[in-house]
C-alpha cells in the first residue's frame, strides 16, 4: 500500500493549548480521504502542518513516504479556509498572477485551468462579483496551477447552496477519477463527504477519534435491531447463543443493538423473556449519518471530560 500522507504523533500547542494532539492519519494514494471534525477541532491546524504553513511541537510528517518534506510540498497543492483570492481580478487574471509566481507560463496553464474549474466563460467579471461556489472554485483551481499529485482542500463546501456544494462534489471526483489525485476534503459535514470519499478520520477536539473505509461507514449506519432490557449483561450472554456475539452490539446500561439476523427478533425476545429478562421494547431502528457522527463526538467528549 502506497502513502502519500502519514502523520505520526502530530502536535502543534499553542500556548497552553494543543490545537491537534498525537495525531496519526494515513493518506493513501488514489483516496478521496473525508477529514470529518466539528469547527475548531484541529481540522485547519492539521492541514496547515502538512502544508508547512506552521511547524509541528512534536510528532513526524511523511509525504509520499518520504521524510524531506521541502522536495515532497512542491508535489501538493492546499486550499485554506478563506483562500486568497484578489476580488479585484478575473478569474483569468488571478490564474495568470498565480502561474507567474509559480513560475509558469500563463499561456499554456489558465485557459486549462479556466476550463477544468468550470469559470471559462466569466470573461470580464470581478470575483468580488463571483458567487461563494465560484469563488471556491476559483481557490481550488489556484490550488492545482502547479500539477499536484495531492490536494488539501479546507472546508471547500462551507456556506454553500446544494448547487455550490454539487459543483464542488463534481469536481472533487473528476479531479480523482480523471487526473488520479489523491484528494484529503475537510469538514463538518459527513452526509456531503460520504457521497464522494472512500475513506475518513474524525478528529475532536484536536484527537484523531477514529479512521474507517465507506465500506464501514455504511455497516455502522444501517438498521439494527434495538432491544431495550433490564440487565443487559446477561441479555447479551443470552443472544449470543442465537446469533453471532460479533452482530451484538451494546448502546448503553439498557440498549442493545443486533446488526444481524433481524429476523430472529422473536426467537430473541422469547429467550429473553423465559430466562427472566425484562424486555422494555424491541424495534428496528436506523442511524443517519450525521447522527452516527454526533455519536462520535459524545462519545470522546465523554472520555475527555
Amino acid at each position: 500500500m502506497e502513502y502519500v500522507l502519514q502523520t505520526n504523533g502530530l502536535t502543534k500547542f499553542f500556548g497552553r493549548k494543543a490545537a491537534v494532539n498525537g495525531i496519526n492519519l494515513n493518506v493513501r494514494k488514489g483516496d478521496i480521504y473525508g477529514f470529518i471534525g466539528r469547527n475548531g477541532a484541529g481540522k485547519t491546524t492539521l492541514i496547515r502542518l502538512v502544508a508547512g504553513l506552521a511547524s509541528p511541537t512534536k510528532g513526524t510528517i511523511k509525504l509520499f513516504e518520504e521524510d524531506d518534506l521541502a522536495s515532497q510540498r512542491s508535489k501538493t497543492g492546499t486550499m485554506i479556509e478563506n483562500p486568497a483570492v484578489f476580488p479585484h481580478m478575473t478569474a483569468r487574471q488571478n490564474f495568470q498572477y498565480y502561474s507567474l509566481l509559480l513560475g509558469l507560463d500563463p499561456t499554456t496553464t489558465v485557459n486549462d485551468m479556466l476550463t477544468l474549474v468550470g469559470l471559462q466563460f466569466t470573461g470580464k467579471k470581478k470575483a468580488k462579483n463571483f458567487s461563494l461556489g465560484m469563488k471556491q472554485r476559483l481557490a481550488i483551481g489556484i490550488s492545482l496551477l502547479g500539477d499536484p499529485e495531492f490536494l488539501m482542500l479546507d472546508e471547500p463546501i462551507n456556506g454553500l447552496d446544494p448547487t455550490g456544494i454539487k459543483e464542488i462534489r463534481e469536481l472533487v471526483l473528476k479531479l480523482n477519477q480523471e487526473r488520479n489525485i489523491t484528494i484529503l476534503i475537510s469538514s463538518h459535514i459527513l452526509g456531503e463527504l460520504s457521497k464522494i470519499a472512500n475513506r475518513y478520520g474524525v478528529i475532536n477536539n484536536g484527537v484523531m477519534v477514529t479512521e474507517f473505509t465507506n465500506e464501514e461507514l455504511e455497516q455502522r449506519c444501517k438498521g439494527a435491531l434495538e432491544i431495550k432490557v433490564d440487565n443487559v449483561t446477561e441479555a447479551v450472554k443470552l443472544i449470543a447463543n442465537i446469533i453471532e456475539p460479533t452482530a451484538i452490539q451494546v448502546i448503553d446500561d439498557n440498549t442493545i443493538h443486533i446488526l444481524q439476523d433481524m429476523d430472529k427478533a422473536g426467537i430473541i425476545n422469547m429467550e429473553l423473556a423465559k430466562n427472566g429478562i425484562l424486555v422494555n421494547s424491541s424495534s428496528v431502528v436506523g442511524q443517519d449519518l450525521e447522527a452516527y457522527f454526533m455519536q462520535l463526538m459524545e462519545a470522546t467528549d465523554k472520555k475527555m471530560s
